[in-house]
């Protein structure tokens, strides 16, 4: 049990990461400072966009219009880190 629970924590770690990597590649791409016709930048882009924006489309679906301001980032890194804090808090007892 004690394993499950240390495989969740680093999964949320993980996909935290996927996410603020999502972010700062799609801002290089709009500064254009990396070209998506590198395969490479283009590889890891579409990696990043099809683990994220699943979950980023439906948080969007709940906030209103901001225009070209987009928080659903924020929202769903703010999530991860309630369930971890959660985790922590009332599981971690449990287990441990």
């Amino acid at each position: 049990m004690i394993a499950i629970y240390y495989l969740v924590l680093q999964l949320l770690k993980l996909y935290t990461y996927i996410v603020i990597a999502n972010v700062v590649i799609s801002w290089l791409i709009a500064f254009n400072v990396l070209n998506t016709q590198n395969r490479f930048v283009y590889s890891i882009l579409e990696m990043t966009y099809k683990l994220t924006n699943p979950i980023l489309n439906k948080i969007r679906s709940f906030l209103p219009n901001l225009g070209s301001l987009d928080i659903s980032p924020i929202i769903l890194l703010i999530l991860i880190w309630f369930i971890e804090m959660c985790m922590k808090l009332y599981i971690a007892p449990i287990i441990f």
